[in-house]
């Protein structure tokens, strides 16, 4: 297993202190990628949002955006070898030139296509018209929201949000996502502060129910995601100093059945620029995938790219505590 730190635009900081390192929990096993049937792509760091648990450190001061020759070859990738879903991400994907033509060009190749939409960006210049747009190309929404209540969601996402995000939803609502069958809108649910989430299913019911009667919201499903101990998030474990304590409340909750379900064995990453990684969480600490495979987008092969190892340190003790976590949610 390789030993790695944590890249950031400040320079290296060693990685969360663990009690005992995710290798040795692994053991000889390693973990090891199976094939891949979803291309996740993060198409920038810019957003019209700062949250304090985003693992991208994503902001409106963020300047990264991928330019059209990298959504070429993400294209050529699901045309040449029939990928069959598309998640795009970011930062909010829907402010870079090109994210209309990716999702348009991809729907032609017959992908389904997920994005991960934080709302409130449908209030920005020349967005209004987003759940026209998502709907009129059947692309799942997936959107990040807190809690059903304002207090908790604008204290992760920043004052003012939650209204918007309230609104939002029923725009949604309103062109049939969460109703109609083929319009599919999930929430996802990350923990305010240091704390692990509880039982999906348990959560999703008082999230259905809350909604419901206080807005006349609907959505599909809530995906509970552990927060990760990168970037910004690890920063705000360190001057709370909660990181000690979040790193053991990870590893005690480590659950070996979440493994199979892992996304990382069934995902490619791609960052901006088009280069690979094993998980969106990697290539936020620039731990790319294993030497031998291809390195970035314009050489993807799918062949070389199953049955990689893959890379893995002490932040994997996020997706794999309790039922584990996913950008689907639980896995196990």
């Amino acid at each position: 297993m390789q030993t790695v730190v944590q890249i950031t635009r400040n320079g290296k900081t060693a990685l969360p202190n663990s009690p005992v390192s995710f290798s040795e929990k692994l053991g000889e096993r390693g973990l090891f990628a199976e094939t891949i049937d979803t291309l996740q792509v993060n198409v920038g760091k810019l957003c019209n949002q700062a949250c304090k648990h985003c693992h991208v450190d994503a902001s409106p001061a963020r300047t990264e955006i991928m330019p059209r020759k990298v959504v070429e070859a993400c294209l050529k990738a699901i045309r040449d070898f029939r990928i069959p879903l598309l998640d795009i991400t970011g930062g909010a994907p829907e402010l870079i030139p090109d994210f209309r033509y990716f999702v348009t060009e991809a729907r032609k190749l017959n992908a389904n296509i997920v994005v991960r939409h934080n709302l409130t960006v449908m209030f920005e210049k020349d967005q209004t018209d987003l759940p026209e747009f998502f709907a009129e190309n059947e692309t799942e929404v997936v959107s990040s929201l807190p809690y059903f209540l304002q207090q908790q969601t604008d204290a992760q996402r920043g004052n003012g949000v939650f209204e918007k995000s309230i609104d939002a939803l029923k725009r949604l609502n309103k062109v049939g996502y969460g109703i109609d069958e083929r319009l599919v809108l999930n929430l996802v649910y990350n923990p305010v502060g240091a704390f692990l989430p509880p039982a999906q299913s348990a959560i999703e019911a008082d999230f259905k129910r809350e909604l419901k009667q206080r807005y006349d919201i609907s959505f599909n499903n809530l995906f509970t995601i552990t927060n990760m101990p990168i970037a910004r998030y690890l920063d705000w474990l360190r001057r709370s100093k909660n990181e000690e304590s979040y790193m053991q409340k990870l590893v005690n909750a480590f659950n070996p059945a979440t493994i199979a379900g892992l996304m990382c064995r069934n995902l490619i990453s791609v960052d901006w620029q088009g280069n690979l990684f094993d998980c969106d969480f990697n290539q936020m600490l620039e731990l790319g995938v294993e030497e031998n495979a291809p390195q970035t987008i314009f050489d993807f092969d799918l062949e070389k790219l199953k049955n990689r190892q893959i890379a893995t340190a002490d932040h994997c003790f996020g997706c794999t505590a309790g039922s584990g976590s996913s950008c689907g949610g639980t896995v196990a």
